[in-house]
C-alpha cells in the first residue's frame, strides 16, 4: 500500500514538474501576431443596421408650418417600411387615433452591411401644433417621438448653430450637442454648418454621429450644410458627396437641380435660411442665390456655408466665395453668415467694399464656430469683434419680431459671445453688443495644453 502512494507521488511530482516546464518555456515563446482586425481600435457604436429603426431624423422637404419629413434606417429584412402619426395629448390613447403611412425606401451597402434607408413627409398639417409619431414596420419599433409644426404667423422662435462636429464624435461631441438641448430644448431646429464627419464614406463614423445626438435628431428639425468632409471621389477623381448624404437627408428641392439636397432654402416663418455649397460649383450657386435674395419677401435672412467667406485661420482664404458670394450678401442686407471650416471662432462684419468696419455700421455679421474637439490657430485678421480657439461651442439664435438675439455658449455653459441685431425697414440691421461671462478671449496660451506623449 505505501509502495503504491509513494508511486502516485513521484507520478505527481513528475507530472507537476512537467506542467511547470511547460508554462515557462511557453513564456519564452513568441505570441501569436494579432490579425488586422484586432489590431484595428474598438468601435466605440454598433453601426450594423437591424430591424429596429435607427438614424431617425427630421427634416424639411416642404413647408414647415404643414409639413414634417422623417427618415430612418434598418436592414434589408424590412418589407413593409411605415410611419404613424397623430395629434399628441396628455393621455396616452393618442395612439388610437394614429394615422399610417407608407414609406419610401433607398437602399445603400456599406462596409457595415447592407441597409435601407426609409423616409415619410408628413403633409397637411396644422400650424403651430404639437404631433406624436413613431416610425417601424409593424413588428420593430421606435419610441413615439414629438415635434410641433412651425407658426404661419411670426412668433418668437429660437434655433441652434453648431461649427464643424468632425472628430472623435461619439466621445467628445456628444456634450455639445446635449448640452445646446438642455440649454434650449424649445429650439425650433438645429443647423449644421458641415464636417458632420471625418471621412465622408465611414459608416462607423455617421453611427457616431446619429448616436451623439441620441433621441435629439428625432425631436429637432435638422438644417444641413455639406463640408469638404463629406465628400469623396468618383472614378475620374472629381468630387462628389457621401453617399450617405441623399438616402440620410431628405431637404427641399428648390435649389440648384445639379446639386439637390446640397443647394436649397428654407421659409420658418418671418426668416429665409439659405444652404450653399462652398466646396463645388460656386459661380453656379451665386445666379441661384441672387435670385433667392432679391425675390425673398421675408424679413431675417440667413446664409449657412462651410467654407467661410472671410477665414479666420492661418493660411486659408477662400477668395473664390469673396468674388461670386460677398457681394450678393452685403448687396441684399444678409444679417447672418453662419460658417465652420477653421476649426476656431470669430465673429465680425465687412463692408461692401470688403474692408473691415464696425460691427454696427453695416453688413452682415460673419460668424465661424467649431463644436468639435479639433482645433486650429487663430489668423491675423483684423476685425474680428470676438474669437476664440481652444474651445468647444453652440450657439444660440432667437428672432422676436424686429429683434434677433445671438449667443454663442462654451461647451461648459459660458456666455462666450452675444449681441443683438435690431430691424428696420429698408435698412441693414444694426448691431449691440452684450455683456459676456468670459472677458478674456480664449487662446491655446491661456488654456488647457495640448498633452505631450
Amino acid at each position: 500500500m505505501r509502495m503504491g502512494l509513494g508511486k502516485n507521488r513521484v507520478r505527481f511530482n513528475l507530472c507537476f514538474r512537467c506542467v511547470r516546464l511547460f508554462f515557462f518555456l511557453g513564456s519564452l515563446l513568441p505570441l501569436p501576431a494579432l490579425t488586422q482586425n484586432e489590431r484595428q481600435p474598438i468601435q466605440q457604436v454598433n453601426p450594423s443596421p437591424s430591424p429596429r429603426p435607427d438614424r431617425i431624423i427630421l427634416t424639411w422637404q416642404t413647408e414647415p408650418a404643414t409639413s414634417q419629413t422623417v427618415t430612418w434606417r434598418t436592414d434589408q429584412s424590412v418589407k413593409t417600411p411605415q410611419a404613424e402619426i397623430a395629434l399628441s395629448d396628455a393621455s396616452a390613447y393618442f395612439t388610437n387615433y394614429a394615422t399610417t403611412f407608407p414609406a419610401a425606401t433607398e437602399a445603400l451597402k456599406t462596409a457595415n452591411g447592407e441597409a435601407l434607408y426609409h423616409s415619410v413627409n408628413f403633409s397637411k398639417l396644422s400650424p403651430n401644433t404639437l404631433y406624436v409619431y413613431r416610425v417601424g414596420n409593424g413588428t420593430y419599433w421606435s419610441e413615439w417621438f414629438q415635434f410641433r409644426t412651425a407658426s404661419k404667423q411670426p412668433e418668437p422662435f429660437s434655433f441652434i448653430y453648431f461649427g464643424d462636429v468632425q472628430n472623435q464624435i461619439f466621445s467628445q461631441w456628444s456634450r455639445v450637442i446635449r448640452a445646446a438641448y438642455a440649454e434650449m430644448p424649445k429650439a425650433k431646429f438645429m443647423l449644421f454648418a458641415g464636417d458632420l464627419v471625418n471621412h465622408a464614406e465611414d459608416d462607423t463614423e455617421w453611427q457616431e454621429w446619429f448616436t451623439a445626438g441620441s433621441f435629439i435628431p428625432a425631436t429637432l428639425p435638422s438644417i444641413l450644410v455639406a463640408g469638404n468632409h463629406e465628400y469623396a471621389r468618383n472614378a475620374a477623381g472629381l468630387p462628389r458627396i457621401s453617399r450617405h448624404w441623399d438616402p440620410q437627408f431628405n431637404l427641399p428641392g428648390n435649389g440648384l437641380k445639379s446639386q439637390q439636397d446640397l443647394v436649397y432654402y428654407t421659409d420658418y416663418q418671418d426668416m429665409r435660411i439659405i444652404c450653399l455649397n462652398s466646396y463645388w460649383l460656386v459661380p453656379a450657386q451665386a445666379r441661384w442665390l441672387e435670385e433667392v435674395l432679391k425675390n425673398n419677401p421675408k424679413k431675417w435672412t440667413v446664409v449657412a456655408c462651410h467654407y467661410p467667406v472671410f477665414s479666420t485661420a492661418v493660411g486659408r482664404e477662400n477668395e473664390n466665395l469673396v468674388k461670386h458670394w460677398q457681394p450678393l450678401l452685403e448687396k441684399y442686407k444678409v444679417d447672418l453668415v453662419l460658417q465652420g471650416h477653421d476649426h476656431t471662432y470669430a465673429r465680425g462684419s465687412n463692408s461692401p467694399a470688403g474692408n473691415t468696419k464696425n460691427a454696427s455700421e453695416t453688413g452682415p455679421v460673419y460668424v465661424v464656430s467649431i463644436s468639435g474637439p479639433k482645433m486650429y490657430t487663430l489668423g491675423d485678421r483684423i476685425g474680428i469683434a470676438r474669437s476664440a480657439e481652444n474651445t468647444q461651442l453652440y450657439q444660440i439664435i432667437t428672432v422676436d419680431q424686429d429683434s434677433l438675439l445671438y449667443k454663442s455658449m462654451t461647451v461648459t455653459g459660458e456666455l462666450y459671445d452675444a449681441f443683438t441685431l435690431h430691424k428696420k425697414k429698408g435698412e441693414p440691421s444694426r448691431l449691440t453688443e452684450l455683456p459676456k461671462d468670459v472677458k478674456t478671449e480664449r487662446r491655446f496660451n491661456n488654456t488647457l495644453k495640448i498633452p505631450t506623449k
